[in-house]
């Protein structure tokens, strides 16, 4: 009788200390997602701010500078539950704007172009690297969540469950060649 108690006694603390495990890897993966998330605004805020500081320079051509710079405010004034579209139309304004190499090259050429040149660079090819860290988080935690263990016993507590930042990333071309 008192074999099968402490038997009982040691399964039940190595559930419970599997549990533990389990639950304390699950706040680790939300912790990261949430430093991840802060990576990635931080990235998207500079680029829009980059590339509205680059439409309002001068240096471009009036028409490009106005889609440049609605695109970059609307991505920096927008909603959370915009924030995806947003981004997105500044990740196509960018395109457009610098579908040419020669644009890249006039802005280059400007003074301070060529510093602004690098910035914008350095920032659109920064957002797809921080997007998919995100992405990597959430996908970790929402497999981790679905395991039968982890909501039977509720050790994801009111966490609310790990969204995907899904946006059209793609840097221009031109911009990303000449870096």
């Amino acid at each position: 009788m008192t074999a099968t108690l402490i038997w009982i006694v040691v399964a039940l603390v190595v559930v419970g200390l599997y549990l533990s495990w389990t639950a304390g890897r699950l706040d680790r993966l939300h912790a990261r997602i949430d430093a991840a998330r802060a990576a990635l605004d931080a990235q998207l805020l500079r680029r829009a701010s980059v590339a509205q500081e680059l439409a309002t320079s001068g240096v471009l051509d009036p028409a490009a500078s106005i889609v440049l710079y609605e695109a970059a405010h609307a991505a920096r004034q927008a909603d959370e539950d915009q924030r995806e579209v947003a981004e997105s139309e500044l990740s196509q304004a960018l395109r457009a704007v610098f579908s040419d190499p020669r644009q890249v090259e006039e802005v280059r050429s400007a003074p301070g172009g060529a510093e602004a040149a690098r910035e914008l660079s350095e920032a659109v090819r920064r957002v797809p690297m921080a997007r998919r860290f995100h992405n990597d988080a959430v996908g970790a935690a929402r497999r981790l969540r679905e395991h039968r263990k982890v909501r039977w016993f509720r050790l994801a507590g009111h966490a609310p469950f790990p969204m995907a930042f899904e946006m059209d990333d793609e840097p221009p071309q031109a911009l990303v060649d000449r870096a």
